[in-house]
C-alpha cells in the first residue's frame, strides 16, 4: 500500500504524450516530473501524479472486453477558486469544454477534455458560512 504522504497516481492513455504534457503544463498548473516521450511521462500537480501513457507505453495494453465497454465518464477533479475565471482564462487559449457549468449541492463543474479526450472536472465548491468561533475571556 501506498504511505499517504505518497503522490496519489491515475494513468491517462494518450495519443501524443508531448501535446499531453504541454497541456497540462500550459493550462492546468502541472509540472513535469519525469519524461520518456514519445512512450510516457508524468506530470504532478500536489499530491496527484497524473502518468501520461502514449501507443508505445505499457499502460496502453488491452484491457478486457468488458472494460472497453463501459462509458467513459472517470475524471481528475481539480479544485479551482473561481470557476469563470478559469473557464474564461481556457477559452481564451482555445480550449473547449464539454456542456456548460453546472451547480449541484457541493458547488460548480465544468468538464474540460485534454488532447486525447481524457476528461478533467474543474470544480469551485460552494461557499459555506463558517462556524462561529467561541468567544475567549
Amino acid at each position: 500500500m501506498t504511505a499517504p504522504d505518497q503522490y496519489a497516481s491515475v494513468r491517462y492513455l494518450v495519443n501524443d504524450v508531448q501535446a499531453a504534457i504541454d497541456f497540462y503544463i500550459t493550462h492546468l498548473g502541472f509540472t513535469l516530473n519525469t519524461s520518456a516521450a514519445p512512450a510516457f511521462a508524468d506530470v504532478v500537480r500536489g499530491p496527484l501524479r497524473l502518468l501520461l501513457s502514449g501507443p508505445a507505453s505499457s499502460g496502453t495494453r488491452a484491457t478486457p472486453d468488458d472494460a472497453r465497454r463501459a462509458v467513459p465518464r472517470n475524471r481528475i477533479h481539480l479544485v479551482v477558486d473561481d470557476l469563470d475565471a478559469e473557464i474564461a482564462r481556457l477559452r481564451d487559449a482555445g480550449l473547449s469544454f464539454r456542456g456548460d457549468a453546472v451547480a449541484g449541492p457541493g458547488g460548480r463543474q465544468i468538464l474540460l477534455a485534454d488532447p486525447a479526450d481524457n476528461l478533467i472536472e474543474l470544480f469551485q465548491p460552494a461557499h459555506r458560512p463558517s462556524a462561529p468561533t467561541p468567544a475567549t475571556t
